[in-house]
């Protein structure tokens, strides 16, 4: 099952829905892990590290990022983009998906924007 790290400002009707389909997803929001206002850069390291998946609505500044990282030889766990304007249903059927029936090694080192 997927690790995921859903980003400061990730919708959290999404989260709620994803965590009634699936109770044993493995969540983590950036406010339950004390990282309020860390820097994107720093973000993507500690998913890195931690090896979870950040799932954002940021288009612009986290593939961004992430992009760098993997340039300058750096990992990402994997990044899940979704646009602020993907319905909330589909929103919350693709991440159950991709949680419950894939395997992490799939987006290591990945950015998809989500619906795929």
């Amino acid at each position: 099952m997927l690790r995921l790290l859903c980003d400061e400002n990730f919708h959290h009707d999404i989260l709620r829905g994803v965590r009634r389909r699936l109770p044993e997803a493995d969540l983590l929001t950036v406010q339950d892990a004390g990282l309020r206002g860390m820097s994107d850069p720093d973000l993507l390291a500690w998913a890195a590290a931690e090896q979870r998946i950040l799932v954002t609505h940021d288009l612009k500044t986290i593939p961004k990022y992430a992009y760098e990282r993997l340039a300058a030889g750096e990992s990402v766990a994997g990044v899940f983009a979704l646009s602020t304007s993907i319905q909330l249903a589909i929103a919350i059927e693709e991440l159950v998906l991709l949680i419950a029936c894939s395997d992490a090694s799939e987006w290591e080192n990945g950015i998809f924007h989500l619906p795929l």
